[in-house]
């Protein structure tokens, strides 16, 4: 099968076959078009997401092998049990999608710049208010101090970013999203890479063409009514 990078028309919303996609750099698929909310959610339900630095064209990318975590294969490890133990924590769905998106975006110990330009968050709060982006949060003493965002896709939820401003705080809302997205009846977690950090929770790589296989199977299976609605969560 040929590969070569495809320039995406801005008056058609189809994607190239992922399987199409380079080996160098791994998964680049597509070039330009748009982040317009249908355009995006084409994306997500094929396997497809946007990451680019600011300013320059829109990259689409479908890599191969897919970091994936099963929600049931979660690992929690001593130390993070300790940390879920702490009564000063309060877990919430979608209370402050914008605050997320923003931690996410400022820049990071370990790096100056984000790839989540003032762009990228616009068009993923779009996404929230349509109903599709949804955010896990931790808070503390009324204070937002970690959390993660990402899109629901069936009983896929595409994850794109997280952040914490305290030791553990994105392992906290990892834990959070995926005994809040189990028991709503949901199957699949992407990560879209896999690191050192993902590793310690249990994120393995599959193959591109499995994770392709399943979220055509789960993508257009509803979670149970009321997963996303606003409110806070307790888990025991």
């Amino acid at each position: 099968m040929s590969k070569f990078l495809t320039q995406l028309e801005a008056n058609s919303l189809h994607f190239p076959n992922p399987e199409l996609a380079l080996d160098e750099p791994n998964g680049l698929l597509a070039i330009g078009g748009d982040l317009s909310p249908a355009r995006l959610l084409a994306a997500y339900h094929n396997g497809i997401f946007p990451w680019y630095e600011p300013h320059r064209p829109i990259l689409w990318w479908s890599p191969n092998p897919r970091g994936v975590l099963a929600p049931e294969r979660l690992h929690v490890g001593r130390t993070l049990r300790k940390l879920l133990r702490r009564p000063t924590f309060e877990i919430w769905i979608n209370r402050d999608f914008n605050g997320v998106i923003a931690g996410c975006a400022a820049p990071r110990r370990t790096a100056y710049s984000t790839w989540i330009s003032a762009e990228m968050m616009d068009a993923y709060q779009r996404l929230h208010r349509m109903g599709h982006a949804h955010s896990v949060e931790i808070w503390q003493q009324d204070e937002l101090v970690a959390g993660l965002y990402g899109l629901s896709v069936g009983k896929v939820f595409c994850g794109e970013s997280m952040f914490s401003i305290i030791d553990g705080g994105a392992k906290l809302a990892m834990v959070a999203l995926c005994r809040h997205f189990s028991a709503h009846g949901g199957e699949l977690i992407d990560t879209q890479m896999q690191n050192n950090f993902l590793a310690t929770l249990g994120v393995v790589e599959w193959p591109r063409w499995h994770f392709l296989a399943e979220l055509r199977q789960l993508r257009t299976q509803p979670l149970d009514a009321g997963c996303w609605l606003t409110r806070q969560v307790h888990y025991d």
